[in-house]
């Protein structure tokens, strides 16, 4: 029920007047009254103003004339809409988030990260490794610059512990860590390949050297 018919409805019941005597006095029909009455019809204002004559009270007084009610309707529409809205913009994040995967960038010490980039997550894989084990490495010097790697690019890498030969690698080689490319030279040891400028090589025992991560792919710093 609408306030404006129940407000008619209220006056009516009031003085003893019943649908049919109010639509007669109108000229419509009892039907129309009681779809007013019931909400199922909305009057504008002239018939507000002949319906209020009639009952001998200004019905307009705590209602809303027709076209104030379809602007509040309109304004309710409106306003209801906008947490749809968001309630969509806040699922489509949800979908990227569950796509897209923070990956950190790290300086070699990987204490903190420095910042993060995006990179799809695949069946729960970045690039084919598991995604808690992937990250960035932010070049620290000049040593592989001969790899086309130099101070400042950024390097998608993964952590591992294995030796793969010809890789390049973070490493920890007594108390630095540092890239270099791993050359296998039998069981024991490895060669340690660098390129500041010139190539230089220093051959290490394997139980000497620990391998903390591989680097995939460089991004180079323009």
């Amino acid at each position: 029920m609408s306030r404006v018919g129940e407000k008619i409805k209220n006056i009516r019941n009031s003085i003893g007047m019943t649908q049919k005597q109010l639509g007669k006095k109108l000229g419509v029909n009892e039907s129309f009254v009681n779809e007013v009455e019931n909400g199922r019809k909305i009057i504008n204002q002239n018939l507000i103003d002949r319906i209020s004559k009639v009952l001998g009270k200004d019905i307009n007084d705590i209602t809303m004339s027709f076209e104030e009610q379809v602007f509040e309707e309109e304004k309710d529409k409106k306003y209801s809409a906008a947490p749809k809205k968001e309630a969509v913009k806040d699922v489509w994040n949800e979908a990227f988030g569950s796509v897209l995967k923070n990956i950190p960038i790290y300086g070699y010490d990987l204490q903190k990260a420095v910042s993060f980039k995006q990179l799809p997550l695949i069946n729960n894989k970045v690039e084919g490794h598991s995604q808690d084990k992937v990250f960035y490495l932010q070049i620290e010097d000049d040593d592989m610059l001969g790899f086309r790697i130099a101070k400042g690019d950024l390097a998608f890498a993964y952590s591992t512990h294995e030796i793969e030969n010809n890789s390049i690698c973070l490493i920890e080689h007594g108390s630095k860590r540092v890239i270099r490319q791993i050359k296998r030279l039998d069981n024991n040891k490895v060669l340690l390949i660098s390129n500041k400028g010139s190539f230089r090589t220093e051959t290490a025992e394997i139980k000497e050297i620990n391998i903390i991560a591989k680097l995939n792919r460089v991004e180079i710093k323009l």
